[in-house]
């Protein structure tokens, strides 16, 4: 376990350590953040194709990930819905704005795409396991190295994480109804409650969580932690600017980890600029969170 967190711990902390001035070096980083997502994912299908008799597990992915999405789901709507009543927060009604969701639906759907693509490819190429496993390992530290660039530069400091305590709510209530969802999920389909636990602990890391739950349990739960984490980004679409005027904790929160980039937008364009930095430390916690969390379960 020690070995596993250090995997994932030091690539963040070196990334995080890495100051960068320069606006056109940053976008150069969150442009190969997402280049890693994509070629991780492709490896994921890769090692999916290497699985004896997947097909005939394709439906039983399905099914567990959609038990884990309306389990983990529903669990976070209730426990938000519960801080914003705790809250009872008077917020100022931002302007209807209408909102393209295609291009956002298209990018989400794109991602199960190329786990696809590599699956059709490993069908019909010979290649051996060890070296998909080896380029998974170096392409997901590589990954963390530019996600720690990213957080380093986000504009956030550890201040004002401590002192925005609506975020920090969202974030532990969003941890702890996920895992509550996780294990009802788990229960309903008959997996150990500690893989439960694991597969809820993504929070929407996508490709962090397929790949280290795919090498530390199996690439079939893999799978399902993906379409899971996927789910919750598409979910969110829709769900934010329904929520975010009468509900803005539930809004944010069902972003999970993503509120800090991907749904950061809707967020931002509905709910005003007051939401923002509630998001940003909110997906900041959970992005920090999430790889604790995996490998805390997994070596459990």
């Amino acid at each position: 376990m020690y070995f596993d967190l250090l995997f994932i711990l030091l690539p963040l902390v070196f990334g995080y350590l890495i100051v960068v001035s320069s606006e056109a070096w940053l976008h150069r980083v969150n442009q190969y953040c997402g280049y890693m997502v994509y070629f991780i994912l492709f490896l994921m299908g890769i090692s999916l194709s290497l699985i004896d008799n997947f097909s005939e597990n394709a439906s039983q992915v399905i099914w567990h990930a959609i038990a884990f999405i309306v389990g983990i789901l529903t669990a976070n709507l209730i426990g938000l819905y519960g801080l914003d009543r705790w809250h009872r927060q008077r917020i100022q009604k931002v302007r209807d704005v209408k909102i393209d969701k295609l291009p956002m639906i298209i990018e989400s759907v794109s991602l199960l795409g190329v786990v696809a693509l590599g699956f059709i490819i490993g069908m019909f190429v010979s290649i051996e396991k060890s070296m998909i496993d080896t380029a998974s390992e170096w392409a997901l530290m590589v990954l963390l190295a530019l996600i720690g660039i990213s957080l380093r530069n986000s504009g956030i400091a550890l201040r004002e994480i401590l002192l925005n305590k609506s975020g920090m709510q969202i974030a532990v209530t969003v941890m702890l109804t996920s895992w509550l969802g996780g294990v009802a999920a788990a229960k309903i389909i008959g997996l150990p409650l500690i893989h439960g636990l694991a597969v809820s602990s993504g929070f929407g890391w996508y490709s962090l969580s397929g790949i280290l739950i795919s090498d530390g349990i199996s690439p079939i739960l893999g799978a399902v932690a993906l379409i899971n984490d996927l789910g919750r980004e598409l979910v969110a679409i829709f769900v934010i600017p329904l929520l975010i005027n009468a509900k803005r904790h539930s809004a944010i929160g069902i972003g999970g980890a993503t509120s800090m980039d991907f749904t950061l937008s809707i967020i931002q364009k509905t709910g005003g600029s007051d939401a923002v930095p509630i998001a940003i430390v909110s997906g900041f916690i959970l992005s920090i969170m999430a790889p604790l969390c995996m490998l805390f379960f997994i070596n459990f």
